[in-house]
């Protein structure tokens, strides 16, 4: 007789984080079918509250996507077309996209050195005339060098602009050689949330994300009342009474049964963000005697939306083709840089290149189970063997 199949081990499991909360979700539902309001309303204004509050914002505007996010986020700082956004070349395409479609150009510059984020020298050697914003990402949940390209953007007086998409929950909290007690750190930034540290910051509630809808969503965050003021216009096809329009706007309003959803989901967020830093922990020690992997570094701030290894270029794929054969799900953010797709890339671009070759992401999410954790490792150390073999054979 075969041995029993064993169950997959899936990236994300979206069935199980709604099995924990589903009374809540219905109850939630309920409510906004029985109010029979669904644009905006009580219900959005009341996410926008409570997401403030937790990201430490004194404003926040739903939206219908991420993507939408950014672009509103860009606009209400000031880009327009002709001018210049330095920006990371590795990251998911609506991050250039947005610049692009303003008519404005992406400035690509490389990450720092065996990282995920923007270098801040590389960003401030290429800021010239036509510079207008710089556009950090906070990739897989790391926040950026904040402080640092915050100096930059002020030198040369520049907006700021966070793609949060992968980070809610996140925190600024590096490490400071001058400031043992990060309580007492000098670095105004530390401590704060993502969303919470530029001018404008974007997030997206894509069902993937550590905080999801159950449908597309996204919200920009800012303490400048200007630019929330613009955003809630342009949202609303820039208008802020009903048949006036200042200028052409969009159709980005988050509902209200997204809304609902996502309050119900902001109160598990905490306890869903240290179970996410666990399943890191615990991965960095089941992986640490594990030749040829180099996990990512577990930062007290990141909230591991993602949790990203690197691999040997030449190995990569083989070993995600081997976990795939043994029921383990993993996948490649992201196999390219955006330069492909149209900017200005200032400088080589070999860590963001090298990334883009090597980086493999695991199974994290708060369900997953010490045994499952166990699985993938196990996994991924016969597909690290079965790569080797085959490179000794063909050497």
């Amino acid at each position: 007789m075969a041995p029993p199949t064993r169950a997959p081990v899936p990236l994300l499991d979206l069935v199980g984080e709604a099995a924990e909360l589903r009374t809540e979700l219905d109850a939630a539902w309920r409510r906004v079918v029985g109010s029979g309001q669904y644009i905006l309303g009580p219900e959005v204004e009341a996410f926008e509250r409570e997401a403030a509050a937790f990201l430490g914002v004194r404003h926040a505007v739903g939206l219908n996507s991420g993507t939408d996010a950014l672009t509103i986020a860009l606009r209400a700082v000031g880009v327009r077309a002709g001018d210049e956004v330095v920006t990371t070349p590795f990251s998911f395409f609506a991050t250039s996209e947005v610049v692009l479609l303003l008519g404005a150009v992406p400035v690509f510059v490389d990450l720092v050195q065996d990282g995920f984020q923007l270098d801040p020298e590389a960003v401030a050697d290429a800021v010239g005339e036509r510079t207008r914003a710089i556009l950090p990402v906070h990739l897989y949940g790391e926040p950026a060098p904040m402080a640092a390209l915050a100096g930059v953007a002020r030198r040369h007086d520049l907006a700021l602009v966070e793609d949060a998409a992968q980070a809610f929950g996140a925190r600024y909290l590096p490490a400071c050689r001058a400031c043992p007690d990060p309580a007492t750190c000098h670095d105004a930034l530390h401590g704060l949330a993502a969303g919470a540290l530029g001018d404008a910051a974007a997030f997206s509630f894509y069902p993937t994300k550590n905080l999801g809808a159950l449908g597309d969503g996204g919200l920009l965050t800012t303490d400048d009342d200007d630019v929330a003021a613009t955003a809630r216009r342009l949202r609303n096809h820039g208008s802020e009474r009903r048949y006036h329009h200042r200028e052409p706007g969009y159709n980005s309003r988050l509902d209200a049964l997204q809304a609902a959803m996502l309050r119900v989901k902001l109160t598990r967020l905490e306890a869903w963000t240290a179970a996410r830093r666990r399943l890191a922990a615990s991965y960095d020690e089941l992986l640490a005697d594990v030749d040829d992997v180099v996990r990512p570094a577990l930062g007290p701030g990141h909230v591991f939306h993602q949790y990203t290894v690197r691999l040997p270029a030449a190995w990569r794929d083989a070993v995600a083709c081997g976990l795939g054969e043994r029921g383990i799900a993993s996948m490649v953010y992201y196999p390219e840089t955006l330069d492909r797709y149209g900017g200005r890339v200032h400088g080589d671009l070999p860590n963001a290149r090298r990334a883009a070759a090597e980086v493999l992401s695991l199974p994290i999410y708060p369900t997953l189970s010490e045994a499952a954790q166990a699985r993938v490792v196990g996994a991924l150390r016969e597909a690290l063997q079965d790569a080797r073999r085959a490179v000794a054979r063909s050497a």
